[in-house]
């Protein structure tokens, strides 16, 4: 099948950050930019009915996925979508109560329940990959368009508990008793993101992102067997070019700022940090290794204006000037610690991105 083609893109600096080249200032986009607190995400969300009722519309997915560029000078955008969309191809039965978490009808909780499991036909996940290319045609090549999934650890904690939860119980005994059937899922669950990731790049996706959400709920040691030895099998199968373009692997473990030398040596072009981390410090332990993405607390957008201009100067301050003394560049990708709140005024967010844009070209011209 031939790929999509595509206007050529107008901003690139989230790639340029991405692949550690020189940018005119530091890009900046925010997980989960496209959500509830926007009120035209949540018109948009009524029409649609429900959420998946919302994700597996192409036209809905697009309008939503657009919206916060029409507010916020971002530097990409990213699909709206659900982490969970793999499991639920594989039949688990995923469905969202509003104002409430994701759930599965039929969790993996037993020996005959992994036995049934297997890699998704990814013509299942078509409305998905439907949405990229409707999104990457939408965006025109202003920014880039960056697709995402679930780390193969955080789809089995969902999977597992058959929600969300608070002690990881049902998953961690799992793990602990029976690391053999663990093992089994997550090995399915790699090779399913990793087919699925592919498979978004194909329809138009520049870069794409492994969200391990729960890495840092593990114990030191379990961390490294059950998450990030699985992370590594997705990241060996994903395609590095395309179309002639390099695609940009980003990879963010929430929780997991203890391991960020273990993270960077599996050579994904970004790690993404959460707001644990000293930016600075960071960059220091990972060298030139790899580019870095964060981290601002994402509660300092309740504070007033100035509060936010500070931190966000802070968090590019730590960072610190883009090229070295050694005349290297250190990319950095402005983002939140992790996904950004529903109860976010909005108009906090205009301060966040021209705070980082004015800022981060002050630097440069100090530097």
């Amino acid at each position: 099948m031939s790929s999509p083609k595509f206007a050529p893109l107008t901003n690139d600096s989230f790639l340029r950050a991405c692949l550690r080249q020189p940018t005119d200032h530091t890009p900046v986009w925010l997980m989960r930019q496209a959500g509830r607190y926007l009120p035209e995400y949540r018109a948009t969300r009524a029409k649609a009915g429900s959420f998946m009722g919302l994700a597996t519309n192409t036209d809905y997915a697009t309008e939503v996925t657009l919206q916060p560029l029409e507010r916020y000078a971002l530097d990409a955008a990213i699909l709206f979508s659900d982490i969970l969309t793999v499991p639920d191809a594989m039949g688990l039965g995923l469905s969202f109560a509003l104002g409430e978490g994701p759930k599965f009808a039929s969790p993996v909780r037993d020996e005959a329940a992994v036995a049934k499991l297997a890699v998704p036909d990814m013509n299942k996940l078509r409305y998905v990959f439907d949405a990229v290319t409707s999104i990457r045609r939408a965006l025109n090549g202003r920014v880039p368009l960056i697709g995402f999934s679930g780390s193969p650890w955080t789809l089995a904690c969902y999977m597992v508990e058959g929600a969300g939860s608070d002690d990881y119980r049902l998953v961690k005994s799992m793990l602990y008793s029976r690391p053999d059937l663990m093992h089994r899922m997550l090995s399915i669950n790699a090779d399913a993101v990793a087919q699925y990731l592919n498979a978004q790049i194909e329809a138009g996706a520049q870069a794409v992102m492994v969200f391990d959400s729960w890495g840092g709920v593990l114990a030191d040691g379990a961390f490294q067997t059950f998450s990030l030895a699985y992370t590594k099998r997705v990241l060996a199968q994903l395609k590095r070019e395309h179309d002639g373009q390099r695609i940009p692997h980003i990879v963010f473990t929430k929780g997991g700022g203890l391991w960020l030398d273990e993270i960077a040596a599996l050579e994904p072009d970004v790690v993404g940090l959460d707001w644990t981390v000293n930016l600075g410090a960071a960059r220091a332990r990972v060298g030139h290794k790899v580019a870095l993405q964060g981290n601002l607390d994402p509660n300092v957008l309740f504070a007033g204006p100035e509060q936010i201009r500070d931190e966000v100067t802070r968090a590019l301050t730590s960072f610190g000037a883009p090229v070295g003394a050694d005349g290297r560049v250190g990319g950095h990708v402005f983002n939140l610690g992790h996904g950004i709140s529903q109860h976010t005024p909005p108009e906090a967010v205009t301060v966040l991105v021209d705070t980082v844009h004015e800022v981060s070209r002050r630097l440069r011209r100090v530097g």
